[in-house]
């Protein structure tokens, strides 16, 4: 990657992303979980502030000044506080009538009423989901249902990956209605920032949402500026790259990180071809095995790298990259089969399983071996600072 640059703060890093979106289309950028990508999305937001003085309109309160002031920003934004204008009622008392309510004084839902959201959320969500919904503008709840052995039931509670995906197609229609001049309710918007849309996305799903997003952001009468961030490799790679093919003058990519001395960030261009797929991943993987934060796709990903590697090596099969351990398994076979058995399994994709203690053992023991069999650069998978010893006197 090229060097970049620094900045000192959030409003320094959100001044120049900015000013970069003068002369590009779309920002794409790459950043480790815990480096602020969620904050950045608020002040970049917050930036676009601006007080205004309006005239009184028909709909206000008679006796009111001439005029009023508000605070008006330019930018749609998808992050963590998006997803919490959804709160669920899971109507204790009746425990029937379970519903997302919507936070009624957000903007980011001025159109529900006159717009027919419910027909432009539909077809979007049914390309992930098997579930329907209504949405009650007169209460400002959204009611699940699914059909079940030809039966309907109504009011169900869907899981936290539906929702996040509900939420997500939502975010979708209204990014479009941002899209058309016409539509005055979301005429405001000047920038769109997305902040890793779908948490914990698996391979096939990472490029099947990517490309989704692509198709619209590609489309040529859009005249909004974009950025995106991501933690996952994949999803990053694939929107530079897809969004680059025909704009490729449009779009920037950078890695973001943050100083653990002075809180500074630093913004590097990544060129035409951010990272190599199975380094990325790799990266991932390792950060993953350090933290713990293992799930059953994990073994997936391994895989992918384990059969691009073989392949590279002349192998025609994944497991000639195991290496044997002579003490648990001598042959690499056991090694082999778990990897086999579950990058294979019926897991959802949006709904990851957490792998149990003894599979995370496997998995961590098949990745160090591979790392010490192969060496990566050292930096890209730094080592966890050791433990602090016992206070006391020596």
């Amino acid at each position: 990657m090229k060097p970049g640059q620094t900045f000192a703060d959030l409003p320094a890093l959100v001044t120049h992303l900015r000013t970069e979106l003068e002369n590009k289309k779309t920002i794409v950028l790459y950043a480790y979980n815990g480096t602020g990508k969620t904050r950045l999305s608020m002040a970049f937001k917050d930036a676009g502030k601006k007080t205004i003085q309006r005239p009184l309109s028909v709909g206000d309160h008679v006796g009111q000044p001439l005029t009023i002031t508000e605070t008006v920003g330019d930018t749609l934004y998808f992050n963590a506080f998006t997803e919490d204008l959804f709160h669920w009622d899971n109507d204790l008392e009746g425990d029937s009538d379970r519903r997302l309510t919507l936070n009624a004084d957000s903007r980011f839902f001025a159109g529900l009423a006159e717009l027919e959201m419910d027909n432009r959320i539909r077809p979007l969500l049914q390309r992930y989901a098997d579930f329907d919904f209504r949405i009650d503008t007169q209460e400002w709840a959204v009611r699940f249902s699914r059909m079940v052995n030809g039966e309907v039931i109504d009011n169900i509670k869907v899981s936290r990956g539906e929702e996040n995906l509900f939420v997500w197609c939502f975010f979708l229609a209204v990014m479009r209605l941002a899209m058309d001049p016409e539509i005055e309710s979301y005429r405001w918007v000047k920038y769109v920032y997305i902040d890793d849309p779908i948490s914990s996305l698996d391979e096939h799903n990472a490029i099947s949402v990517g490309n989704h997003l692509v198709q619209l952001l590609n489309k040529a009468d859009n005249p909004l500026k974009v950025v995106i961030s991501s933690h996952h490799p994949l999803f990053f790679n694939v929107m530079h790259n897809e969004l680059g093919v025909r704009t490729s003058k449009k779009v920037s990519a950078h890695f973001l990180s943050r100083s653990k001395t002075d809180g500074s960030y630093a913004l590097a261009y990544t060129g035409a071809t951010p990272f190599f797929h199975h380094v990325a991943v790799l990266t991932d993987l390792y950060q993953a095995a350090q933290s713990g934060e293992l799930y059953t796709y994990h073994f997936n990903m391994l895989r992918s790298v384990l059969e691009k590697s073989a392949s590279f090596h002349g192998f025609s099969k994944f497991s000639a990259c195991i290496p044997t351990d002579d003490a648990d398994d001598p042959e690499g076979v056991l090694h082999a089969r778990l990897i086999n058995i579950l990058s294979h399994g019926d897991y959802s994709l949006f709904e990851p399983v957490p792998m149990g203690d003894e599979n995370k053992e496997h998995f961590k023991t098949i990745l160090d071996g591979f790392l010490n069999r192969y060496p990566f650069n050292p930096d890209l998978l730094p080592q966890p600072a050791p433990a602090a010893g016992p206070v006391g006197n020596p």
